[in-house]
């Protein structure tokens, strides 16, 4: 059984929830910003999809010029460059990692990179990590970034769209979550390493496209979301070696109106924790740690595109609790959602003019 299906029970409406928080804009002009990253000096990184790595000073200043020393990725459509993310150990070995679109239209996939930012550009920048197979279109990359307290890294990854039966396929690393030493190179105790025919990157499988990874370290749970074709967008408690059953088992249907599957759920297969439909297209997640805002300490927030909202998670002793509806008043697409070492609540807006957001008490 699906565990909580928290449309039906505990959603506030944003007209009920938001009047104990205002929104301040940190900056705009950010051709469709994916990811954000804050420095220990209070700067902060940005990427735009179509290709920049952007910096914000600590007055929230956009630098007119982007951070030299990255490759140009592949865009269209989807495809861009995506994540950006600090080395736990950044203060003494300045690392960052970032996950963009590689190839050209009729064969590219998800790859993973790190570089130093040194004097604000990149030096020593590494491949470490390159999806397979290469696939045609500019849809569905994943893309996320998350480290674990053990200091490896898990990259989340899409199923190429039309390629989706392949998400069941261990050989490869389409619809799949891989984990990765910082270095590029593969964990020894990755659950499928030494299986016969299996991708050894592989921490899970049977996903459609995840844009949103967290690690709430209280509980030590991985959570991600998924994106489902019509309906079934998905937030999954994620195991070593799970497969969480797309495409054979989804509360979505094809964009056709056809079928994708007639189950929900199946035996061996992994359900949500929770299930999104209709669609409300999640872009991001964050698990909220700050003081500012103490009623939402230990939550999950998931920034949403379609539903144009960020959903207030409510987690009671690590278990799920509840939905709030929030920021609907700005309605714009949210592309992400941020714990910020500040205490306040960071939004990126998903348009070619798009907007940091800081969201603080009253």
């Amino acid at each position: 059984m699906v565990k909580a299906v928290l449309l039906i029970v505990g959603i506030c409406a944003s007209a009920l929830a938001h009047a104990d928080y205002r929104i301040e804009t940190v900056t705009g002009g950010l051709a469709h910003p994916w990811s954000l990253a804050f420095l220990p000096d209070g700067r902060m990184l940005v990427t735009e999809r179509t290709g920049q790595l952007r910096l914000i000073d600590a007055q929230g200043q956009l630098q007119a010029e982007p951070v030299s020393g990255l490759p140009t990725p592949f865009v269209a459509t989807q495809a861009g460059l995506m994540e950006v993310a600090l080395d736990p150990h950044f203060a003494s070995d300045p690392w960052i990692y970032l996950s963009y679109a590689h190839g050209e239209l009729d064969a590219n996939n998800t790859r993973l990179a790190r570089a130093r930012l040194v004097d604000d550009e990149l030096r020593d920048f590494q491949v470490l990590f390159t999806a397979l197979p290469a696939k045609a279109g500019a849809s569905h990359y994943g893309g996320r970034i998350v480290f674990l307290p053990d200091d490896t890294l898990l990259l989340t990854l899409g199923d190429g769209f039309d390629q989706r039966e392949q998400a069941q396929n261990p050989a490869n690393h389409l619809g799949k979550t891989v984990r990765l030493n910082r270095d590029g190179s593969v964990p020894r105790d990755n659950p499928l390493r030494g299986q016969p025919g299996a991708a050894e990157e592989i921490y899970s499988l049977g996903h459609r496209n995840i844009q949103g990874a967290v690690y709430d370290r209280q509980h030590e749970r991985l959570y991600i979301h998924e994106h489902g074709p019509k309906g079934g967008d998905e937030l999954n408690l994620l195991q070593p070696g799970g497969n969480y059953g797309w495409p054979l088992a989804s509360f979505g249907i094809d964009y056709t109106g056809a079928m994708v599957t007639p189950f929900t759920e199946l035996p061996g297969y992994l359900p949500p924790e929770l299930h999104w439909t209709p669609s409300v297209a999640p872009s991001g997640l964050a698990l909220y740690t700050g003081d500012r805002f103490p009623h939402w300490k230990g939550d999950l927030f998931v920034s949403t595109l379609a539903e144009k909202s960020v959903r207030r998670v409510r987690l009671d002793g690590g278990r799920l609790a509840g939905e709030d509806i929030l920021f609907e008043e700005l309605e714009e697409r949210i592309r992400g959602v941020y714990d910020g070492p500040d205490g306040a609540l960071y939004l990126l807006t998903d348009s070619a003019d798009g907007r940091l957001l800081r969201v603080v008490p009253l």
